[in-house]
């Protein structure tokens, strides 16, 4: 069994939180952007309501895990253990925990108020932000946990001291399934600029940088194919699981999309189109830097994940359509259709949040290309104000894949891959796919589910069940990989020379746009 909450199934039908894509903005603009923590416990509540009543026989179940947003986190409050232990299986979670928590929102992966945080940190690092990297897999992150928790402590410390246990989305989910404090696991764990990605354990120089006392308010770390407990009586009386049924740690939602795409060939990029749009790679030897992230790998005790992430994704794409689209993804596809590839080399940016990769603050820059020849050589921009209809819908989508092409090289990855493994929402429009292989220059695949996080995290279930089995880590490959890698073509580029010259231009196109891009950052700086 897997469990996963997305904010467009929560948001429907939780609407008294009165959330915004399952969000708080903070009306200030000042980058602070929270979830209630409230209301993940109702939508867990709200879907076994609505398990209970499609007749599920619960007791069939042998092992659950689950899959969370990553670098959330929650706060809860000194007592709360107790809570937990002796949950009362005739009342709902969320009645009983209400006052669990030291403070009720979760600052989450959208947020981008901590620069200050981020600095503090990677400077108790001698060389910085690099020897972070090094050491936790990422630079220090705005977005990720260790500087959350830290502007916590500096600017709410009563909160903070208040705080008995820090979870991340993922460990509290499987809180509370045991009824206790979860273990964060090693691939969820890495996204918080708090662990030694090569240890495995805490680092002590990003703990004692943070905050004082943290170790014991994070817990231990755990491997992802790890038991986390049995689960606990509540669901057994409540829902009638077996008492025997295994809760296998839950880890993040990039993680689990590694797991669900069984990504094991090297060469291989994944790229997940949703509401951030992410590129991963494997690989068995790593070398963070300044961009990108390193995560152990949630099903390979020896290997690690690669990944970049950008915060504009679907939602962006969603932002474009609805303004020269007419709201319609028809109409957005048929006007990516009537513009022609490099799109007459219109350039643009497009940043409906505060973007990441690269760090630059909301806003949409548009730039023509004069003398566009496909050479480098002799180009010129020229800014704009706004492109026509069709420009600016090609625009968003050469944007983003050009971008995350030049960054997805300057990280080291495969150029050009050898092939494309799609996933997310956005993998079953086939005009933005078409794109991707050409900007990309190679074949896309995609999967039969688009949701690669739940699978991944029913895939880990029972990985972790079969280790647990046998008493200790066993190759995922153990699974039948081969029955689960069933990927079908999406669109294939040909390889013939007219193909071969448009993503050569491409490339030409992604360097001045790399350009472009540097120059954004200079003027307008990190977000």
């Amino acid at each position: 069994m897997t469990l996963i909450f997305s904010d467009s199934t929560v948001q429907p039908n939780l609407p008294h939180y009165k959330t915004q894509d399952g969000v708080y903005r903070d009306p200030s603009n000042n980058g602070r952007i929270v979830s209630p923590t409230l209301m993940w416990i109702e939508a867990l509540d709200l879907m076994f309501q609505k398990l209970s009543k499609s007749n599920l026989d619960f007791s069939k179940i042998s092992a659950v895990s689950g899959s969370g947003q990553q670098h959330g986190s929650v706060y809860w409050k000194i007592g709360s253990s107790k809570i937990l232990s002796s949950l009362d299986h005739k009342k709902p979670l969320l009645e009983q925990l209400e006052n669990a928590f030291s403070i009720k929102e979760s600052p989450i992966w959208m947020d981008c108020s901590t620069t200050a945080e981020c600095r503090a940190i990677e400077n108790a690092f001698g060389g910085g932000a690099l020897e972070l990297a090094k050491v936790t897999g990422s630079r220090a992150y705005e977005r990720f946990t260790g500087p959350q928790i830290k502007k916590i402590f500096d600017h709410q410390p009563d909160i903070y001291n208040n705080t008995e246990r820090i979870s991340l989305v993922s460990s509290f989910m499987a809180s509370l399934f045991i009824g206790a404090y979860a273990a964060i696991d090693h691939s969820d764990g890495a996204g918080m600029n708090l662990m030694d990605i090569k240890a495995k354990a805490w680092s002590k120089v990003a703990l004692e940088a943070t905050a004082p006392d943290l170790e014991s308010k994070l817990g231990n770390l755990a491997p992802a194919y790890g038991v986390a407990g049995k689960i606990a009586s509540y669901f057994v009386e409540r829902y009638h699981f077996n008492k025997d049924c295994l809760v296998i740690q839950w880890s993040g939602d990039n993680p689990n999309s590694v797991a669900g795409l069984t990504l094991n060939i090297p060469g291989d990029l994944a790229i997940s189109l949703g509401t951030s749009d992410t590129v991963f790679m494997i690989t068995k030897d790593p070398n963070p830097g300044l961009e990108g992230h390193v995560f152990p790998s949630p099903v390979d005790a020896e290997g690690y994940m690669v990944m970049l992430c950008y915060k504009n994704g679907s939602l962006t794409r969603e932002d474009v359509r609805n303004s020269y689209a007419e709201k319609s993804w028809d109409v957005f596809n048929k006007l990516l259709q009537q513009t022609q590839p490099l799109n007459g080399g219109k350039l643009g940016f497009y940043y409906k949040d505060h973007e990441i990769l690269p760090p630059l603050p909301v806003g949409y820059h548009r730039y023509v290309i004069e003398n566009f020849s496909g050479a480098l050589d002799g180009m010129k921009e020229q800014e704009v104000k706004e492109f026509d209809p069709p420009s600016e819908v090609r625009g968003v989508i050469e944007g983003q894949f050009l971008s995350m092409r030049a960054h997805a090289e300057r990280f080291g990855m495969p150029s050009p891959p050898k092939r494309i493994i799609a996933t997310g929402g956005a993998s079953a429009n086939d005009s933005i796919l078409n794109a991707i292989a050409s900007i990309f220059g190679c074949d896309v695949y995609t999967v039969q589910r688009q949701d690669s996080a739940s699978l991944g995290a029913a895939v880990r279930a029972a990985h972790g069940w079969l280790c647990n089995k046998k008493g200790g880590y066993l190759p995922i490959s153990n699974m039948y990989m081969d029955k689960l890698e069933k990927t079908s073509l999406s669109c294939k580029l040909s390889v013939n020379a007219g193909d071969q010259e448009l993503v050569s231009k491409y490339g030409a196109l992604m360097k001045k746009r790399t350009e472009i891009e540097n120059r954004l950052v200079q003027k307008l700086g990190r977000c």
